[in-house]
């Protein structure tokens, strides 16, 4: 009894969800960001004016993470939102020595090994732009429209856990927040409920 007590308090610890949190108003300017990537070079949001960004956050060593990429899921919402002209950026806010960190050269082969298709891998070593964003969780996901207004954050999807099976009949939360930005329709769910690992910050 004790055993499965210390079991459901672990899995329910692995699930970061946050009650209070400071994430920026939706509907409101997206913080400005800028920082290196792992191909060597420096980008801010300003660059993509005029361009819907995808903010994803990661890491490699969360099981909800791993979820999204070994069934191949979040790779198909990559190249959906790049279909719709969206610029992908993933973002590692892991610090050095804390799971999931990457410096240049791992985030890219890690990005080979997934077959992941991002536009941009951001390194956020030091948290900066995780903190910006108020990103509690891997995965989380940031809609950014083309006038810099943040039109959608939290969740990739409707089902809060690590099993791959889940995968089949979830609602992608960003992909229907794509969709109808495209149309021109209101978006349905603005702001929902992220679930996954806790973003490990250096404190």
């Amino acid at each position: 009894m004790l055993k499965l007590t210390i079991a459901a308090m672990v899995a329910a610890a692995a699930i970061a969800f946050s009650p209070a949190r400071a994430m920026p108003p939706v509907d409101e300017a997206a913080p400005v960001f800028s920082g290196a990537t792992s191909a060597g070079g420096t980008i801010s949001l300003e660059d993509f004016k005029g361009k819907r960004v995808v903010l994803e956050w990661t890491n490699d060593g969360c099981p909800f993470v791993r979820k999204h990429y070994d069934t191949g899921n979040m790779q198909a919402t990559q190249r959906q939102a790049r279909t719709e002209g969206a610029v992908w950026v993933t973002v590692i806010s892991s610090a050095p020595g804390k799971q999931g960190y990457a410096g240049a050269a791992r985030a890219n082969d890690l990005a080979k090994a997934n077959k992941a298709e991002p536009d941009y891998i951001l390194l956020d070593p030091d948290g900066v732009v995780g903190r910006l964003y108020d990103a509690k969780t891997t995965p989380q996901m940031v809609l950014i429209d083309e006038e810099g207004v943040l039109r959608y954050e939290g969740a990739i999807d409707d089902k809060p856990s690590a099993n791959h099976k889940t995968v089949d009949g979830a609602h992608n939360y960003l992909i229907a927040a794509l969709d109808e930005l495209k149309s021109g329709a209101p978006i349905t769910d603005k702001q929902t409920k992220p679930y996954g690992c806790s973003v490990k910050y250096s404190n």
